[in-house]
C-alpha cells in the first residue's frame, strides 16, 4: 500500500497533460494510413527530453493506445486501415458503416478498446513477472509453431473461400521472401533493384491493397457511370447509445480477448496486429454468428479491437522485467527508459518500485482518458463520409503517397503501394480476399527466421520441434486447426 501511495505522487498536473497532448496526436496519426503507432511514438521521443520520468513515460503509454485505436476511424468510414492492427477487422466496420450504423461501429471499437487496454493494465500490474518469466521460455522451437498457428488465422477469416484466401496468404509469404535471406544473407528476388534488397515494406503494400485499391475502383465506377450510395449516417457524437448492453452480452468475449492480446504482446515479436488476427480467429471459431464475419459482425469489432489494445499493456512486460523489447515501439520505450534513469531490469522492482507503479497507473488513467478525447476526435473526422469522393479519394491518393514515402524516404515505396494497389483491385473483382497478403507479409519474417534457426540447432531433426513441452502443445494446437480447416475445404468441395 505504500508504493501506490507513493506511486501516486508522481502522477501529478504534467503526466496529466503530458496524456492529454499525446492522446491527441495518437489520435492523429493514428487516423491517417501509412503512419503507424511505431511512428508516432518515435515522434514523441524528443519531447521526452524536456520532461521528468513519470510524464515522459506517459507520453509514450497514451501515443500508443490513441494511435491503436484510431487506426479504426478510416478502417470503418473509408476501409482502409489507419495501423496494421486495424486490418483485421477492417470489412467488418465498413460493412456496419455503409448500413448507416457510424456511431455504433466506432463506440463499439472505442469502449472495447479501453476495456481491453484496462484489463491488460491489470494484468500487467498483477502478473507482470510470471508472465516475463513464461515468455522468457520461448525459444525458436515455440515461436516457429506461434507463427505457423497464426497462419492459420488467414483461412478462418475469409468465410467460405478457405482456398482463395490460401492463395493469397502464399502471396503474401511470397512477397515476405523478397530481400535478404535472414540466415545467410543472400538476396533473393530482387531481380538486381536495390530497393528490394531490405524487402517489401508490408505499410507501402498495405496502403495500396486498401486505399489504392479503392481509388480505381471508384475512377473505374465513375467512367463507367456507376455512382455509389452515401448512407444516412447516425447524426450527433453520442457513441456510447446501447454500449451498455453489447458489452454486457459480450463480457466473456472482452475477457477471452484481452487476455489473449496480452500474453500475445509478451512475446517478443509479435504486436497488436498478430494479437486481433488470432482474436479475430478465435472469435470467428466460438461464434453462433460466423457467417457475418467479413460481412458487418460486431463481435469481431468488439474482440479484435480489445485484444490489440490489450497487448501494448502485454508488451510492456519483457521490457520492463527483463529489458527485451516486445517490438520496435517497445524498443524505442527501454531507450527512454535508460534516458531517464529507469534501467529495466529485475532490479527496477527492488529500487524503483514506486516509479514501476506509477507507470502502471498511468496505463490505467491513459486508457480511460482516450474515452472523452477520442469522442470529440471522432465527431469530426467521421463527418469525411459525408464528403464527396470526387473531392476525398484525391486527397487519399495524397496522404497515401506521403504515407508511403514516410517509411524510408524512398520512392521505392510509392511504387510498391501502386503495384499493390493494381494487384489489390484485380484480386477484389476476382473476388480474392486481400486481408491474408498482409498477414502472410507480417508472420513470413517471423516463421522464416525462427524455422530456419530451429534447424541449425536440431541438425535437421525434426522431432526437436515437439521435444518441449509448450512447443508440443501448439503443435497439437495447429495440427488441430488445420485439420478443422482441412474438413471445412472438403465440405466446401462436397456442396
Amino acid at each position: 500500500m505504500d508504493i501506490l501511495i507513493q506511486a501516486l505522487t508522481y502522477i501529478n498536473l504534467n503526466a496529466i497533460l503530458a496524456i492529454i497532448a499525446a492522446t491527441a496526436f495518437g489520435l492523429f496519426v493514428g487516423a491517417i494510413p501509412g503512419l503507424t503507432a511505431t511512428m508516432a511514438v518515435a515522434l514523441m521521443v524528443p519531447f521526452t527530453f524536456f520532461l521528468d520520468p513519470i510524464p515522459a513515460l506517459a507520453l509514450m503509454i497514451a501515443v500508443g493506445a490513441s494511435s491503436i485505436y484510431a487506426g479504426d476511424i478510416p478502417g470503418a468510414l473509408l476501409r482502409i486501415p489507419g495501423t496494421p492492427a486495424s486490418a483485421a477487422y477492417v470489412a467488418d466496420s465498413n460493412e456496419l458503416v455503409k448500413q448507416g450504423k457510424v456511431n455504433r461501429v466506432l463506440g463499439l471499437g472505442l469502449v472495447s478498446s479501453v476495456i481491453g487496454g484496462v484489463i491488460g493494465s491489470l494484468i500487467l500490474m498483477l502478473a507482470a513477472p510470471v508472465l516475463a518469466k513464461f515468455a522468457l521460455n520461448f525459444s525458436s522451437y515455440e515461436y516457429t509453431w506461434l507463427s505457423l498457428l497464426g497462419l492459420t488465422c488467414a483461412t478462418l477469416v475469409v468465410g467460405n473461400q478457405p482456398l482463395k484466401g490460401m492463395v493469397t496468404l502464399c502471396l503474401g509469404l511470397l512477397l515476405a521472401c523478397i530481400g535478404y535471406d535472414q540466415i545467410s544473407g543472400v538476396p533473393r528476388f530482387t531481380f538486381g533493384q536495390i530497393s528490394l534488397l531490405q524487402g517489401v515494406n508490408f505499410i507501402p503494400a498495405m496502403i495500396g491493397l486498401f486505399a489504392i485499391s479503392g481509388a480505381i475502383e471508384y475512377y473505374r465506377d465513375k467512367i463507367s457511370q456507376v455512382s455509389g450510395v452515401v448512407p444516412q449516417t447516425q447524426t450527433g457524437i453520442n457513441l456510447f447509445k446501447g454500449m451498455g448492453q453489447v458489452i454486457w452480452s459480450r463480457k466473456l468475449n472482452l475477457g477471452r480477448s484481452s487476455i489473449i492480446g496480452t500474453l500475445i504482446g509478451a512475446l517478443p515479436g509479435a504486436g497488436a496486429d498478430i494479437a486481433a488476427w488470432i482474436s479475430y480467429a478465435i472469435s470467428k471459431k466460438f461464434s453462433r454468428q460466423q457467417e457475418l464475419y467479413g460481412h458487418g459482425s460486431e463481435e469481431a469489432i468488439v474482440d479484435s479491437s480489445s485484444s490489440n489494445n490489450a497487448s501494448l499493456a502485454g508488451r510492456w512486460i519483457p521490457s520492463l522485467v527483463f529489458g527485451i523489447p516486445g517490438d520496435s515501439a517497445a524498443a524505442i520505450i527501454i531507450g527512454v527508459l535508460y534516458m531517464k534513469d529507469m534501467n529495466p531490469g529485475p532490479t527496477l522492482f527492488l529500487f524503483q518500485a514506486d516509479k514501476l507503479y506509477a507507470v502502471f497507473i498511468l496505463f490505467l488513467i491513459a486508457n480511460i482518458a482516450l474515452l472523452p478525447l477520442a469522442t470529440i476526435a471522432v465527431s469530426f473526422i467521421k463527418r469525411i463520409i459525408w464528403i464527396d469522393k470526387a473531392i476525398l479519394y484525391p486527397i487519399i491518393l495524397i496522404f497515401s503517397i506521403v504515407g508511403a514515402f514516410a517509411i524510408d524516404n524512398s520512392g521505392a515505396s510509392v511504387v510498391v503501394m501502386l503495384v499493390m494497389g493494381v494487384l489489390g483491385y484485380w484480386l477484389q473483382r476476382k473476388e480474392y480476399p486481400v486481408s491474408p497478403i498482409i498477414l502472410g507479409m507480417i508472420l513470413g519474417p517471423m516463421l522464416e527466421k525462427n524455422l530456419l534457426s530451429s534447424m541449425i540447432k536440431s541438425n535437421g531433426e525434426w522431432l526437436a520441434f515437439v521435444e518441449r513441452p509448450v512447443s508440443m502443445a501448439l503443435a497439437v494446437c495447429f495440427f488441430l486447426v488445420v485439420a478443422l480447416q482441412g474438413r471445412n475445404i472438403y465440405r466446401s468441395f462436397s456442396r
